[in-house]
């Protein structure tokens, strides 16, 4: 990913807190045939591995799992992103040479992938999903609602990744390479705008 310095994000915390927030990431393989990509929940285990360990699952009839892998494998998590029109720069008045531009987060992260169908394994994987992504709501749906029987039929059908993260890197693009009076007028534009996302990326612009 071309990351100019000003918006690098080097920090692995603030790497994986930007990870957490991302609740679906594109995972991508190289193969002889061509790149192949799926939309995936991922699930980071900060703690296993030197950087930090990913697991996700994939339906059996995806071809990817069975496809040869080149070199490593790429999760993108994509944040919050806008548009930037020149209009709400202070430049535009005083010069007008400006042209539009997008703001948005962006973290990359590589490493060795490997496929597998261990029941336990694949259970295991389930049940931090899915309390991942139900710990916040107030009456939590968990693995264990469900017939036992049924589960184990449903893991039939898929198949567990783990990715250790070899490289890891993140961009945060908020306009930190213009004028605080351009800052300023993208932060106002961007909130009040129609759109949520644009709303939660005002937030992000430093003034």
């Amino acid at each position: 990913m071309y990351t100019p310095p000003a918006f690098a994000v080097d920090d692995t915390d603030e790497l994986y807190e930007m990870i957490r927030q991302c609740r679906l990431a594109n995972f991508i393989t190289a193969t002889p045939t061509g790149p192949m990509a799926t939309p995936l929940p991922m699930l980071l285990d900060e703690k296993e591995g030197e950087k930090g360990v990913f697991y996700a699952h994939l339906a059996r009839p995806n071809p990817q799992w069975r496809a040869d892998v080149v070199g490593d494998a790429l999760a993108v998590f994509m944040g919050p992103d806008a548009y930037v029109t020149p209009s709400w720069y202070a430049s535009k008045a005083e010069h007008g040479k400006v042209v539009p531009t997008w703001n948005y987060t962006a973290v990359h992260a590589s490493g060795p992938i490997e496929f597998f169908d261990d029941a336990e394994r694949l259970l295991d994987v389930v049940k931090r999903l899915t309390d991942l992504h139900e710990g916040t709501r107030k009456m939590p749906w968990a693995v264990t609602d469900a017939p036992e029987a049924y589960i184990k039929a449903q893991l039939r059908g898929i198949v567990g990744l783990r990715m250790p993260i070899a490289s890891l890197q993140g961009k945060r693009k908020m306009s930190q390479n213009r004028p605080e009076a351009d800052r300023r007028g993208v932060r106002q534009g961007l909130a009040t705008s129609s759109r949520d996302t644009d709303h939660t990326v005002a937030e992000l612009i430093p003034i």
